[in-house]
C-alpha cells in the first residue's frame, strides 16, 4: 500500500522515498501511515505474502516465511500455541527483517546496521547474506554464545560486541550508522520491522477469528506493537468483531514494562539479571505503544521467572518435540498464572527457538 511516515515523537512527516527509520529532527521512532482503506484490501492465503498488500509498498524478494502453524494445547481446551519457531532462523524477527532488507534494497544500500540480544541480528545476518548486503551487528558480549556463533556463521557479517546491554548496543549501532553518513541502513525494532511483525496477527485472524486473548512476549515491545495495531486494521475489514485482549508477559527479573503498566506509572529502566536473552531488555523503545494497546483491548501483564521459564521450557519439548528458548514459552508460563473461563479461545505466542 502507499504510505509515509510520521514520527511520533515530534509529528513531522517524511515521504516514503525517505530512506530512513529515525526522524532527522529529533531522531525519534517513524510510524507507518497508509493512504489507502483497508476495507478496500482483501488477503489470499495464509502465508506471509498473502499479507503483502497490507504492508509498505516495496520490491520485496518473497523469501518462504511465516505461515506458522496455531495448534491445539495438549493439556487445555482454551489454549492455542502459535508455532513462530517454523520461521527459517526461528524466530518471529523473520517477519520484520524481510520487509527492512527489502527496503534496504530499494534505496540501494550496501550494508545494514542493527542492535540485538541475539535472533534478531541472526535473522538480519541470514537475509543480508542471502541479498548480498554486509550485515554489521552490535550485541552484548555476555549474550547467548549460542546465538553468537549461529550469527557469526553467516557470510558477510561483523559482529560488534558491546560492553553493556541492548540498550547499549542499540545506542552504539545508532552512533555508528551516523558516522556511516548515508552509506549503511539502520535495521532492528523500527517502523518497517513493526510493518512486518503484523503478519502474525493476520495469520492468527484467518487461523482463529473467534480468539479471545493473545498473550505475548515482551523484550522491546515492536511486536505486542504491531500485534494491535494488526487487529485495530482488522478491525475496519470487519474480518475481527471485537479487540482480543493482549496480555503482556516479561521476566520477572527484566520487567519494566509490567512494573509501569501496574503501577500506572512512566517506565523506568531496568537492569536486565534474567537467562531468557530475548526478551532481557531493560527499557523498551515502543513500551508506551504497548501500554496503549492493553489499555485499549483491556489486557494485563504478568511476570514469570526465570525457573518458571525453564520448567516450561522442558515441559514444551516433551510433550510436543519441540525446541523453545526461555522467552520462546514465557507465554506459556504466563497462561498458568492467569485464570480464564471455559469459553475464552487464548493464543500464547511462542516466539523462538534458538537455543
Amino acid at each position: 500500500m502507499k504510505y509515509y511516515l510520521k514520527c511520533i515523537c515530534c509529528s513531522s512527516e517524511y515521504a516514503s522515498s525517505y530512506n530512513r527509520q529515525i526522524c532527522s529532527k529529533c531522531n525519534g521512532i517513524l510510524e507507518v501511515f497508509y493512504e489507502g482503506k483497508f476495507s478496500d484490501v482483501r488477503a489470499k492465503g495464509t502465508d506471509f505474502w498473502a499479507y503483502e498488500k497490507f504492508l509498505p509498498k516495496c520490491q520485496y524478494v518473497h523469501f518462504k516465511i511465516g505461515g506458522t502453524g496455531l495448534i491445539k494445547s495438549k493439556e487445555s481446551n482454551n489454549l492455542f500455541l502459535k508455532l513462530e519457531t517454523e520461521n527459517p532462523t526461528k524466530s518471529f524477527k523473520d517477519r520484520g527483517t524481510v520487509i527492512e532488507i527489502g527496503k534496504a534494497l530499494e534505496y540501494k544500500y550496501k550494508e545494514v546496521v542493527c542492535a540485538s540480544t541475539g535472533n534478531m541480528a541472526y535473522s538480519v545476518a541470514h537475509y543480508a547474506s542471502l541479498s548480498g548486503i554486509k550485515a554489521t551487528v552490535f550485541i552484548s558480549d555476555d549474550a547467548n554464545p549460542d546465538k553468537i556463533k549461529l550469527i557469526s556463521g553467516v557470510e558477510g557479517t561483523e559482529i560488534l560486541p558491546v560492553k553493556g546491554d541492548f540498550v547499549m548496543a542499540q545506542q552504539k549501532a545508532m552512533e555508528y550508522t551516523k558516522r556511516m553518513n548515508g552509506e549503511a541502513f539502520l535495521v532492528g525494532d523500527y517502523c518497517y520491522r513493526k510493518e512486518g511483525q503484523k503478519t502474525l496477527a493476520y495469520e492468527l485472524a484467518d487461523q482463529m477469528q473467534d480468539m479471545t486473548h493473545v498473550i505475548i512476549p515482551v523484550g522491546n515491545a515492536t511486536l505486542i506493537s504491531a500485534v494491535f495495531k494488526a487487529f485495530k486494521e482488522l478491525q475496519t475489514t470487519k474480518k475481527l468483531k471485537r479487540l482480543p485482549k493482549i496480555i503482556a508477559v516479561q521476566a520477572k527479573d527484566c520487567s519494566p514494562l509490567v512494573k509501569a503498566f501496574n503501577s500506572s506509572q512512566r517506565i523506568e529502566y531496568q537492569m536486565p539479571k534474567t537467562k531468557a536473552d530475548a526478551i532481557a531488555v531493560g527499557f523498551p523503545g515502543y513500551g508506551e505503544q504497548a501500554m496503549q494497546a492493553l489499555r485499549e483491548t483491556k489486557g494485563s501483564a504478568v511476570t514469570v521467572t526465570d525457573s518458571e521459564m525453564q520448567k516450561e521450557q522442558k515441559s514444551f519439548n516433551n510433550t510436543y518435540g519441540r525446541v523453545a528458548e526461555l522467552a520462546g514459552v514465557a507465554s506459556m508460563a504466563a497462561y498458568r498464572k492467569i485464570k480464564f473461563s471455559e469459553s475464552d479461545k487464548v493464543v500464547a505466542v511462542i516466539s523462538g527457538g534458538n537455543v
